[in-house]
């Protein structure tokens, strides 16, 4: 009887264990997962453009060239700018453009080029005034011109000027030629033109020096890290006259100024290409008719003299000064604390107004 409740009790006990575990839950524990937030890396900053100096810089221009160019003595040539005669031809290749009045409220440019290599076809080319004279002789250049004025002759003769006519020049007339279709369109006086090639063959004849012995002073100094100016100017008007205002618009991706004129973009006929330059000066200056000429031809303070104007550059326009101590030096500029300035590296237009009846604006 006793074995048989011990083994009674054992069976209930192993019952009661079994009943336990079959009322048990067994609850897996929840995994929560975590998410970290992407980390998205900052950008890392643009590197700063490299600033690459020339070892041989062009003295106009204070951008590389050849050294085979650099003693040159530079090429000026006289444009015609009148609106029949458009496009002009090679301008886009000019290390400085100078744009200068006329007589009947017309503009001529003077194209200066350290080397007309590879230039093409130059012109329409038209005749001289003194004043372009002057500004060639400050670079020591040759200049390219067809005729002049009276005074503009006799300055030639007074001043020994090393220039090739094109319309009393015997035998400099071996580079010029009449283009047959702009005779036609434009007419006899707007037709004249000359190339680079034919300047650069005539020259190795020997009638004038090319070369010198030291880099033309060309009055400029270039930074290849330009500052800020100050003003804002995006857009440049330069009213020369009721005839003719030029226009330079900034172009942010070619870091440089689109020129226009007549209501239009200034194009290189060459290229069929909008002019685009990275400098712009304009230069106010006391400008006259001569008393008596029959023309209404211009004079001007020029050589001796100084004046104020403005330099844009990068869509920005600072106040400066300008200074051509005589006939033989080239046009300087200098900020308004009298520092010497330095324009930026590239190729530069220059506006010589009247500081009483032309206007300039900008924004």
């Amino acid at each position: 009887m006793k074995k048989r409740m011990c083994i009674l009790l054992a069976l209930a006990m192993m019952l009661g264990l079994n009943g336990c575990g079959s009322a048990e839950v067994e609850q897996e524990e929840e995994v929560v997962e975590t998410v970290s937030p992407e980390v998205v890396p900052e950008p890392e900053p643009e590197p700063e453009p490299e600033v690459v100096i020339p070892e041989i810089a062009n003295p106009l221009t204070g951008l590389e060239m050849e050294a085979d160019a650099l003693y040159n003595r530079p090429i000026a040539v006289m444009l015609n700018n009148h609106q029949v005669a458009m496009p002009q031809l090679g301008v886009s290749q000019a290390d400085i453009i100078y744009e200068v009045p006329a007589e009947g409220g017309i503009t001529r440019m003077l194209a200066v080029f350290q080397s007309v290599e590879d230039v093409g076809n130059l012109g329409s080319i038209r005749s001289s005034r003194h004043y372009y004279i002057e500004l060639a002789l400050g670079l020591d250049a040759l200049y390219v011109h067809a005729g002049g004025s009276p005074q503009a002759y006799a300055d030639l003769a007074t001043y020994d000027v090393d220039n090739m006519d094109g319309v009393n020049g015997g035998s400099d007339a071996a580079i010029f030629w009449r283009d047959a279709d702009r005779r036609a369109t434009a007419g006899y006086e707007h037709s004249m033109l000359t190339s680079g090639e034919a300047i650069l063959e005539y020259l190795d004849g020997g009638r004038y020096e090319t070369v010198r012995d030291e880099v033309v002073d060309s009055g400029l100094t270039f930074t290849y890290e330009p500052d800020f100016l100050g003003e804002s100017a995006t857009d440049i008007s330069v009213k020369f006259s009721s005839y003719k205002t030029g226009t330079f618009t900034y172009d942010e991706d070619a870091v440089g100024y689109a020129v226009g004129q007549y209501g239009g973009d200034y194009i290189d006929g060459n290229t069929d290409e909008t002019v685009v330059v990275t400098n712009v000066l304009v230069l106010e200056a006391n400008i006259w008719t001569i008393a008596g000429d029959t023309e209404g031809r211009l004079d001007m303070n020029l050589s001796g003299y100084s004046g104020t104007g403005w330099y844009f550059y990068g869509g920005e326009a600072m106040e400066i000064t300008w200074d051509k101590a005589d006939l033989y030096s080239p046009l300087t500029y200098t900020d308004a604390d009298g520092v010497p300035l330095d324009l930026a590296a590239g190729h530069s237009y220059v506006c010589i107004v009247d500081n009483d009846s032309s206007t300039v604006s900008f924004a």
